[in-house]
């Protein structure tokens, strides 16, 4: 397939485009910064986001379109200039490539924009699949939900619209994962906040792997969970971790300390939801780790 990839260059874009490239799978990646890129046999860079670009013009014939650009979440206290800058980078890029798919005259087959189990805001007792009609009112919630109404216009061009609501993403070199795994490294790791908080975690192989079968499967489309089957409590993150790195889980984190750091980024660790991938499993997706030790064990 020729398949447009924006956001290519990022945490979940970088291994995404080796396996597309494994797959055989033309590759077009969107960027700002065309110069410092060296296309190759399978993979084209392409300029976008940029005064007077116009992609679309390299992109006719494409199958699908995966669109996972945006500023990161995890690389700054969430000042009012950060949040705008978080809202308007997933904005601006998802109407891109809205603007990019409308010009096209043989549309794709397949849009699949980046979301985030942010949307369902946070709960200690609540379950949600993507039946859940609950929306968050947090930042991130907010953020999420503005995300996804410009992404499911891709609809109305008659292409099959997948929002891919990302859990946790679990990696050993980026992500939040490093941050987590850091205080056990130090032998001082230990259950953060209140240890009851939902931690909806994947393994990045199985977003991964995942998004290539979203490719495939006509059957999936709207918002898609992309969570392990099986979420586990801070506490119990925290304790597998420890064994996993045989380190000890003993010296707390209070949560006003972490809010005192962190501000209101703290929501990301201190609070949580029970996601589970409902609509992954109904339609056959085999993952390769649902359990947390399997993941770790792989990832350590």
């Amino acid at each position: 397939m020729k398949i447009v990839l924006a956001g290519g260059t990022g945490f979940v874009g970088r291994t995404l485009t080796k396996e597309l490239e494994k797959s055989g799978h033309e590759i077009f990646i969107l960027t700002r910064n065309v110069s410092q890129r060296k296309n190759t046999e399978a993979i084209t860079y392409v300029s976008w986001l940029e005064k007077g670009n116009h992609p679309e013009e390299i992109l006719e014939g494409i199958d699908a379109f995966i669109n996972l650009a945006g500023e990161s979440i995890n690389s700054g206290r969430w000042t009012e200039s950060r949040k705008k800058k978080i809202l308007d980078s997933r904005l601006s890029a998802t109407r891109e490539a809205l603007r990019i798919l409308r010009r096209l005259n043989k549309k794709p087959h397949v849009f699949i924009n980046a979301s985030a189990i942010g949307y369902y805001g946070t709960s200690f007792t609540k379950t949600f699949t993507e039946k859940s009609s609950e929306k968050g009112e947090d930042f991130l919630a907010t953020t999420v939900q503005q995300w996804e109404v410009e992404a499911l216009k891709a609809r109305d061009m008659g292409i099959r619209t997948i929002c891919s609501r990302f859990g946790i993403i679990l990696d050993q070199t980026d992500g939040a994962l490093p941050r987590i795994a850091l205080p056990y490294k130090l032998f001082a790791g230990g259950t953060v906040g209140s240890g009851e908080q939902w931690v909806s975690w994947i393994h990045l192989k199985d977003v991964v792997n995942g998004l290539l079968y979203a490719l495939e499967n006509e059957e999936l489309e709207g918002p898609v969970n992309f969570t392990s089957p099986y979420p586990v409590s801070m506490k119990e993150f925290g304790k597998s971790l420890g064994q996993i790195l045989h380190r000890p889980h003993w010296i707390p984190a209070p949560s006003f300390a972490l809010r005192a750091v962190l501000g209101e980024m703290s929501l990301l660790i201190l609070e949580g939801q029970k996601v589970l991938p409902t609509k992954l499993k109904e339609k056959g997706y085999p993952f390769l780790f649902e359990k947390l030790q399997d993941a770790l064990k792989d990832i350590y």
